[in-house]
């Protein structure tokens, strides 16, 4: 997550069903019970934490039983503390009230997720901290807890646990990534310790990724409450000493025995919600529909395929189509550096709007930026009357769309491809494409010159963009 590139856009469920969903988490469930559970009986410590003789109740309260009982139910309370959805009246007496955030549970889906974001971040907090076992022991003569003893450092870990998160969002956001499919725990784990330029990974560094993996299993084991992942702990087979026989034949090759993980529709959200606050650029589909076709063309630029078309789809839909494909046109023109990229958005913009919108595109046949997309698009849905295109546009739309497809990909196969068609279709396209009046076209000459693997053509292109750079004062 320390790369500066934009995250991909993510695609969120309707707030209204993410707030049915953070209703129905364990936790928040839980912690909403027992804001109405107390009353004037109740009793806190000096912590706010519910007093230890009232533990059985609250656990009863919340159906609990067994050895967990007392500290989910007291978990659940801190959680109902820190969002307040109960208040404590009075510090001396250790008295409690219902919290004016409680009214906010049966409010707008906006009120429902600003309380949920609220019990994430204690549990978040919570994820943090120790095993209970190990601050027990760590605790000195004096009762205070001796973090040395404990090699516990809480802002690394804290660093870690959302540097862990944010990888695990990129994944899911990714055009690539698994998308709602889980994410193995050690692959999980390895993209935080191991570096991207090593090859074989060393037995110390395989040892890190082990002992990185125990910690998320108990991390994503307190997360899953509160509905941020869906998570399938570690075999408790794997942690058993190498002498215990096991209990059943296991899949040796079977990963998932290993921790799988995926956030939720609520998880992205949430962790979209976190990477706002702290000042990350995270869109979401759907950001740019009550903006400026400027505003969709440059913004769709950096996005997915796939995801630019539904933000499209999402921006047509609220708008008239022969007034959409006007305003998309006149968005498209410019000479600057992102100018053509634009125009390849724009032109598969125009793709999903109808015949409705040929108005628009006749009335831009002689511009020339636009004239040359605007006949593919009337060619392509078989209108008539359409005048073949001059040779000079020919060639500017052919430097235009390299130079969107540089812009977006970068130096992709597919791109290689188009650069070795162009080439072979059109003998002397680099005598000709070097006076092409493009701002890109020297830039679009020496990218064939790397891309074509013939290395007489690419010497041609190569000449050609220093004729085209010489003409262009460059």
């Amino acid at each position: 997550m320390s790369d500066s590139s934009p995250l991909p856009p993510v695609r969120l469920h309707p707030e209204a069903e993410l707030a049915r969903d953070a209703l129905s988490t364990p936790l928040l469930t839980r912690a909403a019970r027992l804001a109405r559970w107390a009353g004037d009986d109740t009793r806190v410590d000096a912590g706010g934490g519910l007093v230890e003789e009232q533990l059985p109740a609250a656990a009863s309260e919340l159906g609990l039983s067994g050895d967990d009982a007392a500290a989910c139910a007291s978990e659940a309370w801190r959680v109902a503390l820190d969002t307040g959805l109960v208040e404590i009246l009075d510090e001396e007496e250790g008295t409690v009230t219902a919290g004016a955030d409680l009214a906010l549970l049966t409010g707008s889906p906006q009120d429902v997720l600003g309380v949920w974001l609220t019990a994430l971040e204690t549990v978040l907090a919570d994820a943090s901290v120790p095993d209970l076992d190990d601050l027990v022991d760590a605790l000195d003569e004096g009762g205070e807890v001796d973090l040395t003893s404990l090699d516990w450092d809480p802002q690394a870990e804290q660093e870690f646990l959302d540097g862990v998160l944010g990888n695990l969002y990129l994944l899911t956001v990714s055009e690539d990534g698994p998308g709602d499919g889980t994410v193995p725990l050690p692959a999980l784990a390895a993209s935080m310790i191991v570096p991207s330029d090593m090859g074989e990974p060393t037995n110390d560094v395989l040892e890190q990724v082990s002992d990185a993996m125990m910690r998320l299993d108990d991390q994503f084991r307190i997360l899953e409450p509160i509905g941020l992942v869906a998570y399938r702990p570690v075999d408790e087979a794997l942690m058993a000493d190498a002498d215990e026989e096991p209990a059943a034949v296991v899949d040796e090759t079977d990963v998932s025995r290993y921790g799988m993980v995926r956030l939720t529709p609520l998880g992205l959200y949430g962790l979209r919600s976190r990477l706002l606050e702290a000042g990350i650029a995270a869109p979401a589909v759907g950001d740019l529909a009550d903006k400026g076709a400027d505003a969709l063309l440059d913004g769709t630029a950096v996005f997915p395929p796939s995801a630019a078309q539904a933000e499209t789809e999402q921006w047509l839909a609220r708008r008239e189509p022969l007034a959409a494909a006007r305003e998309l046109l006149g968005a498209a023109r410019g000479a600057d550096q992102g100018a053509p990229l634009r125009r390849l958005r724009c032109q598969q913009a125009l793709s999903l709007v109808g015949t409705v919108a040929e108005p628009a595109l006749r009335d831009v046949l002689d511009d020339p930026e636009l004239g040359g997309l605007a006949r593919v698009w009337l060619v392509e849905r078989g209108f008539e009357d359409v005048p073949a295109p001059s040779q000079d546009m020919v060639f500017w739309l052919t430097v235009d769309t390299v130079a969107a497809q540089l812009a977006a990909e970068g130096n992709s196969e597919e791109l290689q491809g188009l650069v070795e068609g162009l080439a072979q279709q059109h003998g002397g396209f680099f005598a000709a494409a070097w006076r092409v009046d493009h701002p890109a076209t020297a830039d679009v000459l020496e990218a064939m010159g790397r891309l074509h693997p013939d290395k007489k053509v690419a010497k041609e292109a190569r000449k050609a963009a220093f004729k085209a750079r010489s003409q262009q004062g460059g």
